[in-house]
């Protein structure tokens, strides 16, 4: 396809999400022996996407870590900086000069998926780019692989079905296998849990990779403790996927403290101070449960208060903790 023939501009855009319990269990190697479960629900908050043909450049902006990237052509595009963009452009090579920008709604290192949602919006923008159309499914593949194998990322799939396909789900995982199961609410318990969920950014970023790759290597050197937890995990990815149909929010507030205690056994530097503070203010402002969102280590904890969460944000402001916006995101990657 000559270039003059393409339409000049590409966006796509994808949801951020929480992921209510399992998480952990979606990372080799423990997924490829011994398969994990994973619950989360897409947000609303979301990573963006947008490509500009033309230039004699290839021009590459992340707008949310202030960066930019300039080479004049794909020899240019090597490990080290953005390595996301610049993977996701190996993978899917677009001809002659362009502007490729992202930026996300959620601060970097949220622990709420933005990587993974980040990648997706780039396999659904550079395949609408070439003109190759891709199911949900295979677009979380592919941003895992951009992510995890092309660049070198360590992390689990969870991050990127959750973005491509949006809504709830149950996910398992035995590598290279993907078993996608819809986790439907009821709408006045789904507006319930939006409405009473509270979600905080501690203002440090985490690094992921860093963690998982002592977790994975303490259960690949067969640890008892890290190996016990990740099992706990699993096991609560399950029990969450029947809290939330059954709309049992005391059990899913619950299940969230359990899943919590278990990521916390993965590793030392699982909980911050900063997080132990929020904890302690949640609970006094009647936390039903919480837990820290993604890998953990800093990033964003969330609870389930008994009320509205917006009455409990006051009591959270102290900590000088930032409160996100939370609402469900029923729609997956879109791409125009």
């Amino acid at each position: 396809m000559r270039r003059r023939d393409l339409p000049t501009a590409f966006h796509a855009t994808a949801p951020l999400r929480l992921d209510f319990a399992g998480g952990w269990t979606d990372v080799p190697p423990f997924s490829a022996r011994e398969g994990g479960v994973v619950v989360n629900g897409a947000i609303a908050l979301r990573a963006h996407v947008e490509l500009h043909l033309g230039g004699k450049l290839l021009r590459l902006v992340s707008e949310e870590f202030g960066e930019t990237l300039e080479c004049a052509n794909s020899g240019g595009l090597v490990p080290g900086r953005l390595p996301l963009l610049t993977a996701a452009l190996r993978r899917f090579p677009v001809l002659g000069g362009f502007t490729l920008t992202t930026r996300c709604d959620a601060p970097p290192g949220s622990g709420l998926g933005s990587s993974g949602a980040l990648g997706v919006a780039l396999v659904g923008a550079l395949t609408r780019a070439r003109q190759e159309t891709l199911s949900g499914q295979d677009v979380a593949d592919q941003a895992w692989q951009v992510e995890t194998i092309e660049a070198e990322l360590p992390g689990g799939k969870q991050d990127q079905y959750g973005a491509a396909l949006g809504g709830f789900h149950r996910l398992s995982f035995h590598d290279p296998d993907v078993g996608v199961e819809p986790v439907t609410l009821d709408a006045t318990f789904a507006a319930a849990l939006e409405r009473q969920t509270l979600i905080c950014y501690t203002n440090k970023s985490r690094v992921s990779g860093d963690t998982i790759s002592r977790v994975m290597g303490a259960y690949e050197r067969g640890d008892r403790k890290v190996t016990g937890a990740l099992h706990g995990l699993k096991e609560t990815g399950d029990a969450m996927a029947e809290a939330l149909r059954a709309a049992d929010l005391a059990r899913v507030g619950t299940l969230l403290s359990e899943n919590w205690k278990h990521q916390q056994a993965l590793d030392p530097g699982m909980r911050t101070a900063e997080m132990a503070q929020l904890e302690a203010a949640a609970a006094s402002a009647g936390a039903l449960g919480g837990k820290a969102a993604g890998a953990g280590a800093g990033g964003c904890i969330f609870f389930v208060m008994r009320g509205d969460a917006r009455e409990a944000a006051s009591a959270v402001a102290g900590t000088g903790a930032k409160v996100l916006p939370l609402s469900w995101a029923p729609e997956g990657v879109r791409t125009w």
